[in-house]
């Protein structure tokens, strides 16, 4: 850059020098009496050039130096916004990150919760099915006891009838002895019916204990 711009600044100058040796058709006129320092001239041009040329490339340095900061503060800019996206980023996936976790301990906990309670649902159908089965393996026992204690009750009634049952044999009776018979009849008919309403009373009786109920003064107890 430095050697382009003396360069143009020296082509310049020589231009401007062999201008006028163009159109001047003679030698410049000397005034009389007086004498030409042309080295002194031509020193001071120089100088004059020299300074120009140093005051063009401080004014490009100072430029140059400009832009350069001004590029160095785009960079910074450029970097700080990168790191102010970075950072936006990195809180907006740590929040993400939180909120999944968050709705994956909450369907966790509903599961368990959920797992927990057919656990209990099932323990207590268990449960209850053991009872029923209990109760009525009880039942079915209690009935098949009352049931072997009524036949034992009816075959006890059917060997006693049957042995105290006669034969009529009235063929070879008189009248007298028609009556005697009947009368005997009619006792043991009469036996029969007393025999019958206790064994009702009794059953009653056995009936509501069995229901842990019975009747007291016209009153359930």
């Amino acid at each position: 850059i430095i050697t382009d711009l003396l360069f143009h600044y020296f082509s310049g100058c020589h231009a401007e020098e062999e201008r006028p040796l163009m159109t001047q058709l003679g030698a410049p006129k000397i005034p009389e009496g007086e004498r030409v320092d042309f080295d002194d001239i031509h020193r001071k041009r120089m100088e004059k050039d020299l300074l120009e040329l140093q005051t063009l490339i401080e004014v490009h340095f100072e430029q140059r130096k400009k832009e350069e900061e001004e590029l160095i503060g785009l960079k910074a800019r450029i970097e700080s916004r990168r790191a102010e996206r970075a950072e936006q980023q990195r809180v907006r996936a740590e929040k993400e990150r939180d909120r999944q976790t968050r709705i994956a301990e909450e369907r966790q906990r509903k599961e368990d919760e959920e797992a927990k309670k057919r656990a209990d649902d099932e323990a207590k159908k268990k449960k209850v099915l053991s009872n029923m089965g209990a109760h009525f393996g009880g039942f079915l026992a209690k009935a098949e006891q009352k049931r072997g204690k009524r036949q034992t009750a009816r075959e006890i009634k059917k060997k006693t009838l049957a042995e105290r049952r006669k034969p009529l044999a009235t063929e070879n009776l008189i009248e007298d002895g028609l009556r005697e018979r009947a009368k005997e009849m009619w006792e043991w008919i009469h036996q029969l019916e007393s025999e019958k309403f206790d064994l009702t009373e009794k059953m009653k009786r056995q009936k509501y204990e069995g229901h842990g109920k019975g009747k007291v003064g016209g009153r359930w107890k």
